[in-house]
């Protein structure tokens, strides 16, 4: 064997083995059976859903506002003195009952006047009474002795007409006296409460100092801001007056006090006389009698001055109305209709009212189709989806392929399970 040759086996003959391996894997790979690639069927997602119901429907209005005294003042004193007398319901939060003295003044002075006052009137009286018979008397003298017409001075009418003057002023200061004594005394107006004590026992106040606050407890009001939009479902006119508090429209008012949900039932009884320039809202004013009585012992707690509430208003009634689950809305107006044939349907309504546990629309869905109420991520039109009701159950089960061919004829199956194949929240 040459060098040449020698050389060329060393070096060629390993490549030759390496390129046969190649081509033998080669041929194995071209010549083995290709598996068949299968298409993969997409799933439809599972939705529950409520059906859309007609019916009569009474429209509700939610707002809310502060109750507040109807009648609430500020007690002053007229005249001037040292407080004597303070009763032990005046203080803060104190019940009194009207006419009840809240503060008495020191009143002997005004009572020294009043004995002067009766006194000059009974000077006054008696020399209108000594006039009145001089004048008598100069009058049956005349008509002795006299010729014609007396003179107005003749028959002391000047001096009578003084006389009754000097008593008519005499009784006026005998009034005026009785009136500053009377004003000693601080009775209450009304049945009410005392919300600020500002003076005590022993001070000393003058006139046109104001010594507390106290409200009126026959009436709690509640003014209540309405948009246009509730003020129309709410049926109430922008210049609405009650004729009565009994023929007034019924509210109901809640608010957590004490620990529990309470309810006291009002009535709108006025609007304001304009709207708020800063709102443009338009305020009703509903009242409730009786807040610390009747009313207290129906709600098992009084309606407390101050309290925020919530009021339910009654609305207008519609006679035929398309009612939704709240959980149907997606969006601000859209909502999202299962149809019989497995797709799904995106649909815009006009909404009449929203509410946290219902919806009602005048428009986009017809009574009797279904609208999902479950979340559902990236809802389009035509999406396949399942329709489950409340308890799990299809809707729409003609609509549902059992099997579905692949591409190599074996079937298979798209029905999903209901925990697992509602969709997750958006």
């Amino acid at each position: 064997m040459s060098k040449t040759t020698g050389r060329f086996l060393l070096i060629g003959l390993p490549i030759l083995i390496i390129a046969g391996f190649v081509a033998l894997f080669v041929i194995l790979g071209a010549t083995q059976p290709r598996p068949e690639r299968e298409t993969p069927v997409p799933r439809p997602a599972a939705v529950f859903v409520a059906e859309a119901v007609q019916s009569p429907v009474r429209l509700m209005v939610s707002t809310q506002g502060e109750v507040s005294p109807v009648t609430q003042i500020g007690l002053v004193v007229q005249v001037s003195g040292r407080i004597a007398y303070v009763n032990p319901s005046f203080t803060q939060g104190g019940f009194f009952e009207e006419g009840e003295v809240l503060v008495r003044l020191e009143d002997e002075d005004y009572r020294l006047a009043v004995i002067r006052a009766e006194a000059l009137v009974t000077q006054r009286r008696q020399a209108l009474i000594r006039e009145e018979a001089e004048a008598q008397l100069a009058a049956e003298e005349w008509r002795a002795i006299g010729d014609g017409d007396a003179s107005a001075l003749t028959l002391r009418e000047p001096q009578l007409a003084d006389a009754r003057a000097q008593l008519a002023g005499a009784e006026a200061s005998l009034r005026e006296a009785r009136l500053a004594l009377a004003r000693t005394r601080i009775t209450a107006p009304f049945n009410g409460r005392v919300r600020e004590k500002l003076a005590d026992l022993g001070q000393y106040v003058g006139p046109g100092a104001r010594i507390g606050e106290i409200f009126s407890t026959d009436t709690a009001q509640v003014r209540l801001p309405f948009t246009d939009s509730e003020l129309g479902r709410a049926g109430i006119p922008v210049a609405f007056r009650a004729d009565s508090f009994e023929t007034a429209p019924a509210i109901t008012l809640g608010a957590s006090l004490g620990g529990a949900w309470r309810e006291w039932e009002g009535r709108i009884v006025r609007t304001d006389s304009s709207i708020d320039p800063q709102t443009r809202t338009l305020y009703a004013i509903a009242e409730v009698a009786d807040p610390f009585g009747a009313a207290a012992e129906a709600a098992g707690a009084p309606l407390a001055m101050g309290l925020f509430v919530d009021a339910q208003v009654p609305g207008r009634a519609l006679e035929s109305a398309i009612t939704l689950p709240r959980s149907a809305l997606r969006g601000a107006d859209q909502v999202l209709v299962a149809r019989p044939d497995g797709t799904l349907s995106v649909r815009t309504v006009q909404i009449v009212e929203s509410r946290p546990e219902r919806l009602v629309v005048a428009s986009g869905v017809e009574a009797g189709e279904y609208v999902v109420t479950s979340p559902l991520r990236g809802a389009a039109e035509g999406m396949r989806v399942r329709a489950l009701d409340g308890n799990g159950e299809p809707i729409f089960p003609d609509s549902e392929d059992a099997e579905t061919p692949g591409a190599n004829g074996d079937p298979q199956t798209t029905g999903t399970d209901t925990a697992s194949s509602v969709a997750s929240a958006d």
